[in-house]
This record gives C-alpha cells, structure tokens and sequence, in this order.
C-alpha cells in the first residue's frame, strides 16, 4: 500500500495492456453461466412430426434411402416415439464445428440422389420440424448401449435460467445417483446452445419397457436417488420424455 499522500505515476502502455490482459480472462470466468466441453463439436436434434396416416410410408422411406444422408455426415441415432409422443421421428446430427455444418448442408442442397429419391417425396408427409443445437455437457461422453436392441428414454428437463452454474452440480448428482442403481445406461446429456435455451436431453437406454419401469420403482425407494432428485428438483421448472425406438437405420439400435 502506498504511504497517504503519494501521487499514483500513471501505468505505461506495455503496463496498461499487461493489467487487461489479466483482468480480462477474470471477468469472462465471473459472467460464465458454467463449465463447457473444451472442443468445438455439436449436435444438432431434429423432430419431425409426422401425418398419423403417412408414418409407416416415412419410416419405410426413411430406411431405404437414409443411406445417401448418411454418406454426407454422421448421424448418432434415428428413432420414432412409442410413449410419450405419436407419429414423432427423432434425429441426432454430429458436426464437428459450425462451419462443418454448413458444408455438409450445402452438400446436402446439392445432392440430387438425395433430393429426388427422398426429400420430394416425403416433405407432403411432414406435418411439422423442428431443430435445436446442443453440446455434451462437459462430465458426459456419448455412449453406446451394451447390445443391440432394446429402447431408448428421451427426457426433457427444463431448467431455471442460469445455465449449469446454478444448477449442474445439482444436475450431475441426480443423473448419477440413477447411474449407480445399475438398472439404466446413460448415452448422453445435452444441454442447449439453440432452441429453448436452458433445455437439458438426456438419452438413457434400457433392455425393455418392462425392465426400465422395474428399474424406475427400485430408484424410487432408493434413500440416494431420492437425496439427489429431491436437491436438483429445486432447480427444474419441467420436464418431459418419450420412450424411443431405434429405425433399422439407426447407428445406435
């Protein structure tokens, strides 16, 4: 500390840039709404609504040429809602950045395999589509089910504005109290980035309705599973989910 009456020398400019320099990083940190995934990859969730009476001539058409989209980019999955939802496909798109993304859609734009075989035909069959953007958390990589088959959960959590700094801690100690109960495998958790903001996936996958709703009621008298819901609950304005069933082109089945 300077004795009282000191005059402060004004900094120079190497001085200057040195102090924002520090400064900066400090500020941004402060304003962050929580940790992120340290790369650039994305995904992109797509749902489209389907007539009730054109579902089964989509999926059809779907698996037959879904093929040629696929050759352009990766897809994580494809399924149709069973519960939850009706006449509902969903779809999960890796992109390695932004502008990955926009190559890939320009690729697709131009494509006429793709545009005559399966676009023209199916776009009467779409009632309504939708799209968001959303990263992995960062404590969460995508992950395969055990076997092939089985069924997939799609819950919705929609949470108070925040991001994971209020909430993730939270967040995180209930999705892995359900993780250690072993009835259950986590493939993802995604959080939001486009679309309704603040909106967090998670894609569970279970052997069977059956066993998943045996698994939900074990949970459920669980003293940790209940601890962890019962803490993040505080944080969740509300939440949703639909129980998924893989098309036979999907990668994850």
């Amino acid at each position: 500390m300077l004795p009282p009456g000191t005059l402060r020398r004004p900094l120079g400019a190497a001085a200057a840039r040195l102090v924002r320099a520090w400064a900066r990083p400090q500020v941004l940190a402060f304003l962050a709404t929580g940790p992120r995934q340290d790369n650039s990859v994305f995904y992109e969730i797509r749902t489209y609504d389907i007539k009730p009476s054109k579902m089964k001539e989509f999926v059809e058409m779907t698996n037959k040429y879904f093929y040629l989209r696929t050759a352009l980019s990766e897809v994580v999955g494809i399924w149709s809602a069973e519960l939850g939802a009706m006449n509902k496909v969903v779809h999960i798109w890796k992109y390695d950045n932004f502008a990955h993304r926009a190559a890939v859609r320009r690729a697709v734009a131009n494509d006429k395999d793709w545009q005559g075989k399966f676009i023209s035909p199916v776009l009467p069959l779409i009632e309504e589509q939708h799209n968001e953007v959303a990263y992995l958390v960062p404590w969460c990589q995508l992950g395969k089910p055990p076997k092939e088959g089985g069924v997939y959960e799609w819950v919705t959590f929609q949470m108070k504005p925040g991001g994971p700094a209020l909430w993730g801690e939270a967040f995180r100690a209930a999705i892995n109290a359900h993780i250690n109960t072993g009835y259950t495998k986590l493939i993802g958790v995604f959080h939001t980035e486009y679309g309704l903001l603040n909106t967090v996936h998670v894609l569970w996958w279970n052997e069977s309705p059956d066993q998943r709703a045996a698994g939900r009621h074990r949970a459920h008298e669980d003293a940790r599973v209940v601890g962890a819901v019962r803490d993040s609950v505080r944080f969740l304005e509300s939440q949703q989910n639909m129980l998924l069933m893989p098309l036979p082109c999907s990668p994850l089945k």
